[in-house]
């Protein structure tokens, strides 16, 4: 459908789209008050133009290796499409579905299935959790530093999470809940860690704990160095997967960079900061919010303790799918600013600003 855009350009055009928008919300939270009818009417129709959009232009892209894994899938498919029998050995649920689709659509239309699965949770959780304003929370997800990356590249990764972020937005019927985290993990198994942490968040829900492990994962980390990797690899966490990328060789997809990702951690160290603001400067009562504030929190202790190894942004991301919601998500709840709308312009900008930072002038 968008073939008329070379491969090579193609996140450029996305990114600079994304910056088109980031723009005109910013312009257009210092013009109306947050709950402005001619706001209200604003954001709902943007964000559905901008579902539509992103769904249309992940989904039907090229399929090409210049957009990383999506070339293997590719060939994966054309084997499951030949006849070749569904792999169930990992991802049970993702390896179905692919041979599934093999045999009713084209693989153009396959992965305009995945896409739409990686975004809708994303619609969904949003409108969930802020009804009228969720184009806020939809904006900051799309527009995350790891966005694209798990939604053409690591597919399976990033459709799993999203299915977690749609459990989350059936928290009030928990059955339904946990059955669609329980899917996430078969879709992929790395998903069993924020699973588990949204476990032991339920039942002990103490924000204070979970920060002070945080700041203790990170002199752990730079005293132990690789004890950690070891560890887990050695404890098969999550059967092969984690333990895998624990321990196979590096590539390309580290970013280009290993050892102790002291930029990553300031980066992640953004939506600690945010939470530890609003619960104990802002004394921000919300069970929900404390819920995903230490999931969030749990995952990335844990990425900081196995920050050296292999493919540790798929460690790192297993919490940072979570990082706009713990961010925007007390701003769309209470007013705790005197302008809040400007405020959430703001933080839209500079989060905004970080993901075009790293494209623009770090990975260019």
């Amino acid at each position: 459908m968008f073939d008329f855009i070379p491969v090579i350009k193609y996140f450029d055009v996305y990114i600079n789209i994304c910056l088109g928008i980031v723009a005109f919300t910013l312009l257009h939270t210092y013009m109306l008050s947050l709950h402005d009818q001619k706001n209200v009417t604003f954001i709902n129709g943007m964000g559905y133009v901008l579902l539509f959009f992103i769904v249309v232009y992940m989904g039907f892209r090229p399929i090409s290796y210049l957009f990383g894994d999506m070339g293997n899938y590719d060939i994966q498919y054309k084997n499951y499409a030949s006849g070749a029998p569904a792999n169930t050995d990992k991802d049970i649920a993702f390896n179905i579905f692919m041979k599934f689709c093999s045999s009713v659509m084209s693989a153009k239309f396959f992965f305009a299935s995945c896409a739409l699965i990686y975004i809708y949770p994303m619609y969904r959780v949003s409108i969930s959790f802020f009804k009228e304003y969720w184009y806020y929370s939809f904006l900051l997800l799309v527009i995350s530093f790891s966005f694209w990356t798990y939604g053409v590249n690591g597919m399976r990764n990033g459709m799993a999470t999203s299915i977690f972020l749609l459990g989350l937005s059936y928290h009030k019927r928990v059955p339904v809940m946990v059955a669609f985290m329980v899917l996430a993990t078969l879709v992929h198994q790395t998903v069993m860690l924020p699973a588990l942490a949204y476990a032991l968040a339920y039942f002990y829900n103490r924000p204070k704990t979970y920060i002070i492990g945080w700041f203790i994962a990170i002199p752990l980390s730079l005293a132990l160095g690789g004890f950690w990797e070891s560890l887990f690899g050695s404890l098969g966490f999550a059967e092969e997967r984690l333990g895998g990328y624990l321990s196979e060789n590096t590539s390309g997809e580290s970013y280009g960079k290993t050892g102790f990702r002291w930029d990553f951690l300031i980066y992640s160290a953004g939506a600690v900061y945010a939470g530890w603001y609003f619960i104990f400067k802002r004394k921000y009562e919300d069970v929900l919010y404390h819920q995903l504030f230490n999931v969030y929190v749990i995952c990335n202790a844990f990425w900081i303790l196995v920050i050296r190894a292999n493919f540790s942004n798929r460690f790192a991301y297993l919490s940072w799918f979570m990082m706009a919601l713990v961010i925007i998500y007390p701003f769309l709840k209470q007013q705790f600013f005197k302008n809040q709308h400007v405020a959430i312009g703001r933080v839209v900008l500079g989060y905004f600003g970080f993901t075009y930072f790293m494209y623009l002038i770090y990975y260019s």
